[in-house]
């Protein structure tokens, strides 16, 4: 399956499945009827219409309210690591997730819990249908393993960011469907686990080049890996980054820096990102906005809008010469390394260097950095959660090495910077680890998540406004809990 055909997914299936509106307790419908003129009752009868809807699945994860604005607020902005950016006046409702005071109306909200629950009803969709469909077996296998990642994916990006959410794990048939009450926070684990246990068991190592970008079987391992860390389950955390660290498929990019540049998308660190991609002469298809809210707001006709821009508080995180700060941080009136000048005007001091992309490859009419994937997964990732994981079992060795792995590719061969740890007290090595996935994984949208699920919240996030009991999770949208009549339930300390 061609990446293209992915990236244009939601156009080939063009309005065909009557697919129920994604959000929690809402009843629309899509049109049944497409330009081809098939409606749903005509879908879900060939390989080729399995093929379509896998397709729009992974077409959805690049839309705006997975990668954009909404992802932004929810998953970046209530850090240490970041500041709104752009200008005072523009979005200053960015501010709110950055001090903690956004109230439950705030419309970001309703977009990241529209979006989750958009793929979601994707994947439901998939593994309700393509079963009864007469195609290949093993591709039939397959497509279902990545629908079930899909949804393991979005909802635990939901559950991480508000606590208690309600679990669909079927398309809408009775309109008593349409309202779910919240599901308690254990059993959504619980089934995110079933999903990638399955996928797990289905999913290729790797792909041939034309399907490069699908999920694989060490991405669903590394999403496990990363929900039991949440859970506190340290020898599923360690099992199952050990599979991915032993399975020999994937190694650190040589070059920090050019890791997240588009000419090295899906390198050997890479475990899974959103595919984004500019289609020659179809602006709508090339319709990521990842990188051009992110760009440098500048003159030049290929900056962006200047949102989620590095903190001072992040680069002073840095240890001296560590390399990586100049391959996470552009520097309003520097030199980037791919030899753009950013305006010493420029209204923001910092810039996220991760999801930029050079001037050079902006194509006037298309959206700004479209081309740019969102790196969700890579091995770094996996070695610092093996390394978290055998600390808190007492490994000490294991955790040390791995630590070292990640410390060794950043140092780039300079013995005088970055030496490595040699502490074993437990507590120590653990604020090391800490530490170092602030500064490896910067502006990656993990340090939000990270920081509450140590418990340091009111520690770190204290001084921005983060309130013990509250501020753990986002408020649930308004909006749902008025179209379910009061059957969702706000989260606690909010009105």
């Amino acid at each position: 399956m061609n990446i293209k055909k992915i990236l244009q997914g939601t156009t080939i299936l063009s309005l065909v499945i009557a697919l129920s509106v994604s959000q929690g307790c809402k009843k629309s419908f899509l049109d049944t009827a497409g330009s081809s003129g098939t409606t749903a009752q005509l879908f879900w009868k060939t390989q080729a219409d399995a093929t379509s809807a896998v397709n729009a699945m992974y077409a959805d994860l690049h839309n705006w309210n997975d990668i954009a604005f909404a992802s932004i607020a929810v998953e970046s902005m209530g850090s240490d690591d970041v500041t709104k950016g752009s200008v005072p006046t523009d979005a200053s409702f960015m501010n709110e997730y950055r001090n903690f005071s956004v109230t439950a109306g705030e419309g970001q909200l309703e977009g990241f819990w529209s979006g989750m629950y958009a793929n979601i009803n994707f994947a439901n969709q998939i593994l309700a249908n393509v079963p009864a469909i007469n195609m290949d077996a093993s591709l039939k296998a397959r497509y279902l393993a990545e629908a079930k990642f899909i949804r393991a994916y979005d909802y635990f990006r939901l559950l991480r960011a508000f606590g208690n959410i309600p679990l669909r794990l079927h398309p809408p048939k009775t309109a008593a469907d349409y309202n779910l009450a919240q599901t308690p926070a254990a059993q959504v684990w619980a089934q995110i686990e079933t999903d990638l246990t399955d996928a797990a068991g289905v999913l290729p190592t790797t792909y041939s080049a034309t399907d490069v970008g699908h999920v694989t079987k060490g991405a669903a391992l590394a999403l496990h890996a990363k929900v039991a860390l949440y859970q506190k389950k340290w020898s599923d955390a360690a099992n199952y980054s050990n599979q991915v660290i032993s399975s020999g498929v994937y190694s650190l990019f040589s070059n920090y820096e050019k890791m997240f540049r588009t000419q090295n998308k899906n390198n050997s660190e890479s475990i899974f990102e959103i595919q984004c991609m500019l289609i020659p002469n179809h602006p709508d298809w090339s319709n990521s906005q990842y990188s051009q809210v992110q760009m440098p707001r500048v003159s030049e006709a290929a900056g962006g809008w200047g949102f989620n821009d590095p903190s001072q508080s992040l680069i002073d995180a840095f240890e001296t010469g560590d390399p990586r700060l100049k391959g996470t941080v552009i520097f309003t009136g520097q030199t980037t390394p791919e030899g753009d000048v950013i305006d010493a005007s420029a209204p923001n001091p910092y810039y996220n260097l991760k999801s930029y992309v050079p001037f050079a490859e902006y194509v006037s009419g298309f959206n700004q950095g479209c081309q740019q994937d969102k790196m969700v997964l890579r091995y770094a990732d996996v070695l610092l959660m093996n390394a978290e994981a055998n600390n808190e079992l007492g490994n000490t060795a294991t955790a040390l090495a791995d630590l070292e792995q990640v410390r060794a590719r950043a140092r780039e061969g300079n013995p005088a910077i970055l030496p490595p740890v040699i502490t074993t007290d437990q507590a120590a090595l653990r604020t090391a680890i800490q530490h170092e996935r602030r500064v490896e994984l910067g502006m990656e949208f993990e340090r939000h998540f990270d920081v509450i699920r140590w418990g340091l919240g009111s520690q770190i996030f204290g001084p921005l406004g983060f309130v013990a009991g509250k501020s753990e999770v986002w408020p649930i949208p308004q909006n749902e809990i008025d179209l379910s009549g009061g059957l969702l339930k706000q989260n606690p300390g909010y009105n």
